[in-house]
């Protein structure tokens, strides 16, 4: 009886241990990054990756998703990371990086919740992530992620005169936003397994952007561009939409900057590419507001109801840093660029307890057409809801943050 009692208490003992020790593992398992101090000494770059790193422990948690998706903006925050290691190399980035993107390809190269049917072209800028992680393993699922995206491509519907449509639910329409989406991914693919053979094409999209969506008076581009001139937003003689938003001008800025990379000096259409660059900064710079920062509608500066918007700045502020320091545009867009990070970190930037930073002022998405209607109006623009620490906002920001050593 002593024996069965002896080894009753000893069972029970083993018990608690091995669920002492299961809870104990199951925590350690937890994601550490509720550990990362984020120390009031780091540059802001360091500052906003932790945050984000911090807030959204796995990688596919930014934009407050709640499973793994295939996205924008992940693809933008994540890229801004990957930079952010090349300068700073914290192991923790490219784990991060690398852990949304094996979330979603698949071993035989196919994309969880990618849809290769609605050419959809804001989902190939997420493939620019692929290129440094084949480099670095030589893992064939990767290479067939990329040649997946690269089919959407050759593939996706276009103008009459060669422009991509942003999406196949959205016929004879270019946004600006499409050129970021698509052209910096396309012309690394076309010069990393193509030898650049595409790039002509990289640059017709720029080309008909810029033919059919410049204001001639501001020298800004209307967001959207309609061939058909169907849709009730656009203008019935040119198909432009009504009017100037900064984020959608931030998009086209840093397509330049980003897809520039992979084109040779010596390619005739480099040249093009840069005038395009110097073009857009010298009208952007007329309308910067002087605490450095641009308002969501560019052009109604002061106007009621606009505001100060840190998307659209971050990305000018990355855009002029990047084009200055590559030698595209002069050095005087440097100093624009650092005076609108100061305008971000003193106006638009909140510390938190923590250390972390939180950039408030945010549009959180703007369109043209869809359901329900958007118009294009200044009223939709200066009414679309706000997001701190949108990542169309804090990917830019870490961007700028590299290009300026800050």
């Amino acid at each position: 009886m002593k024996n069965n009692k002896k080894r009753g208490y000893f069972t029970a003992a083993v018990l608690v241990c091995l669920i002492a020790f299961t809870s104990c593992k199951v925590t350690s398992q937890e994601p550490a990054k509720k550990d990362i101090v984020i120390s009031k000494d780091l540059k802001w770059s360091d500052k906003m990756a932790l945050t984000l790193m911090k807030r959204h422990p796995e990688a596919y948690m930014i934009d407050d998703s709640k499973a793994p998706k295939w996205d924008y903006v992940h693809g933008l925050v994540l890229h801004s990371i990957e930079e952010l290691y090349k300068v700073n190399p914290d192991p923790r980035y490219p784990v991060y990086v690398k852990g949304y993107v094996d979330a979603l390809v698949q071993n035989d190269g196919t994309i969880k919740t990618y849809e290769l049917d609605k050419y959809n072209i804001d989902m190939v800028v997420s493939g620019r992530l692929l290129f440094n992680i084949y480099d670095k393993t030589k893992e064939e699922k990767y290479l067939k992620a990329m040649q997946l995206l690269r089919k959407q491509i050759a593939e996706q519907p276009r103008t009459k005169s060669g422009g991509f449509w942003h999406k196949n639910i959205y016929p004879n329409q270019m946004w600006l936003d499409g050129l970021y989406m698509g052209e910096p991914f396309y012309a690394q693919y076309t010069a990393t397994f193509e030898e650049g053979k595409s790039l002509d094409d990289v640059a017709k999209q720029f080309e008909q952007i810029q033919l059919h969506a410049t204001d001639p008076k501001t020298g800004l581009l209307y967001h959207g561009w309609d061939e058909s001139k169907a849709m009730p937003w656009a203008n019935k003689e040119t198909g432009n939409s009504p009017n100037f938003w900064s984020r959608a001008l931030g998009w086209y800025a840093m397509a330049l900057v980003d897809a520039l990379d992979y084109f040779p000096k010596e390619h005739p259409k480099q040249k093009e590419l840069v005038k395009y660059l110097n073009d857009v900064s010298a009208s952007l710079a007329k309308f910067q507001d002087k605490s450095g920062l641009w308002y969501q509608v560019t052009d109604k500066v002061g106007k009621k109801g606009n505001y100060l918007e840190a998307s659209g700045s971050s990305m000018f502020a990355y855009a002029f840093a990047k084009g200055a320091n590559k030698g595209y545009l002069p050095a005087k867009y440097k100093k624009l660029a650092n005076k609108a990070f100061d305008g971000l970190t003193t106006k638009l930037i909140k510390v938190d307890a923590d250390g972390g930073i939180t950039l408030t002022q945010a549009c959180q998405v703007a369109g043209l057409g869809g359901t329900p209607y958007r118009d294009g109006s200044y009223d939709y623009y200066v009414n679309e809801k706000k997001k701190d620490n949108d990542p169309k906002a804090t990917g830019p920001f870490i961007l700028a943050a590299l290009e300026l050593n800050r």
